[in-house]
C-alpha cells in the first residue's frame, strides 16, 4: 500500500491517537485559548488547521455517528482533505468500495467539520462549495494498492470541497451566490429555490404549476432543547419522507427553521392536493431519536397555491402562505390549496 504519513498529537488527558491527526485542546481546559488562538492566525495557517480538523479521527467518528455508520469497516475508505494551491479551498476525497456510502462519508465529514469550526473561530467560516453526488463510475482498481486485499474493489472517489472564507473582512457576496444548498437538509437553500421557481415561471408562463409549503409546528419545542446532531437527524427524515412522497421532476427548498417549499410543474391545485395530502399522511409518523430518548410528534401542516397567469412570483408565493394560515386555524382541515378558478379554498380529502 502507499504511504500514509502519520502524526500524533496530545489531548488534553496527554493520550496519543495512534494514527491520523486530531485538532489541539487546550491542555487548561479553556475553549476560549482556542478561539483567541486561531482568531490571531494568518488566513494560511488557518485553512491548514481546519483541513487538519477534517483529517482528525473526532470528525470521521461525528461524522460515522450522524450517519448510523458506526459497524462500518472504516479500514477500507481512504480519506483525505487537502488545502488547493494558492486559495483559500479545501477538497476532501473519499475512496471506498459502496459509491452511496462514499458520497455520505464526504457530506457527512465537511459537515462536520462546519459545525466544529464554527465554535472555534470568530471571524473565518468553513462551508460548502460543492457537496458530494454519489458517482455511477468506479474508477480502475490500482494493483499496488489492492494487492494485500483477497478481493479486488472498485473505488469510488466522491469529492467535496469546502471554502473558507473571512466574514469580516473579506467580502463574501462572490462566494455566498455559490452556495445553493442548506447544509442541515440537503435541499436547496430558500434563497436559490426562490431562483429557481422564478426562472421555471419565466420559462413556462403559460403552463399549470402549483407550489406547496410544509411547516412542522411540532419542532417549535426542540430548538432549543436537541442538539444539532439530533435536529440534523429529524430534518433529514422529513427531506426523505418529502423525496419519497414527490416525483422526480419536484423540487424541494428549505423554507424556514421549521419548514420546507415544494415546486410541483405541469400540476394543477386539484392534483397537487392529493399530494400534499400523501404527504401529510406521511409527516404524521413521529421521528424516534432514540439517543435522545425523544419522540417527536411533526405535527404537519401544509398550504398550497396553483399558479396561473397573470399573478406574480411573489403573489404566488403570498397565497401559499395565506392557505397555511388557513391550515393552521382549521384542525379539521391541515391541507389548504388555493386556485384561481375557485373562489374557495381547496381542502384535504
Amino acid at each position: 500500500m502507499g504511504h500514509h504519513r502519520r502524526r500524533s498529537i496530545p489531548t488534553q488527558g496527554g493520550g496519543l491517537y495512534p494514527e491520523g491527526t486530531v485538532a489541539y485542546y487546550p491542555l487548561n481546559g479553556d475553549a476560549s485559548a482556542v478561539v483567541d488562538g486561531l482568531d490571531t492566525l494568518d488566513r494560511p495557517s488557518i485553512v491548514a488547521t481546519y483541513a487538519e480538523v477534517m483529517n482528525s479521527r473526532r470528525i470521521l467518528a461525528e461524522a460515522l455517528g450522524y450517519l448510523q455508520l458506526q459497524n462500518l469497516d472504516i479500514k477500507e475508505y481512504i480519506i483525505q482533505a487537502v488545502v488547493l494551491p494558492e486559495s483559500s479551498v479545501m477538497e476532501l476525497s473519499v475512496t471506498g468500495p459502496d459509491a452511496k456510502v462514499v458520497s455520505d462519508l464526504a457530506n457527512g465529514i465537511g459537515y462536520q467539520s462546519i459545525l466544529f469550526t464554527r465554535g472555534i473561530n470568530r471571524v473565518y467560516e468553513l462551508n460548502f462549495l460543492d457537496q458530494a453526488a454519489q458517482p455511477e463510475i468506479p474508477i480502475s482498481p490500482q494493483p499496488l494498492r489492492d494487492a494485500g486485499l483477497s478481493l479486488v474493489l472498485g473505488a469510488i472517489v466522491g469529492g467535496v470541497l469546502a471554502i473558507l472564507s473571512e466574514q469580516i473582512r473579506v467580502p463574501l457576496e462572490s462566494y455566498r451566490q455559490r452556495l445553493r444548498i442548506d447544509p442541515q437538509t440537503g435541499v436547496f437553500n430558500n434563497r436559490y429555490f426562490s431562483r429557481v421557481l422564478d426562472e421555471e415561471l419565466a420559462k413556462n408562463f403559460d403552463d399549470v404549476l402549483s407550489i406547496g409549503i410544509v411547516e412542522l409546528n411540532g419542532l417549535q419545542d426542540y430548538f432549543d432543547t436537541l442538539p444539532p446532531a439530533g435536529l440534523q437527524k429529524v430534518m433529514r427524515k422529513v427531506t426523505d419522507t418529502l423525496q419519497r412522497e414527490l416525483r422526480g421532476n419536484d423540487t424541494i427548498g428549505r423554507w424556514s427553521d421549521n419548514g420546507f417549499i415544494v415546486m410541483l410543474p405541469s400540476t394543477t391545485g386539484a392534483a397537487a392536493n392529493r399530494i400534499f395530502n400523501r404527504i401529510y399522511q406521511a409527516l404524521l409518523t413521529a421521528v424516534d431519536l432514540p439517543q435522545y430518548d425523544v419522540l417527536v410528534n411533526l405535527d404537519p401542516h401544509l398550504g398550497g397555491a396553483e399558479y396561473s397567469t397573470g399573478i406574480t412570483l411573489q403573489e404566488l408565493l403570498e397565497k401559499a402562505r395565506t392557505a397555511l394560515e388557513h391550515a393552521r386555524r382549521d384542525e379539521g382541515n391541515p391541507v389548504y390549496i388555493w386556485e384561481m378558478r375557485n373562489p374557495f379554498w381547496v381542502q384535504g380529502e
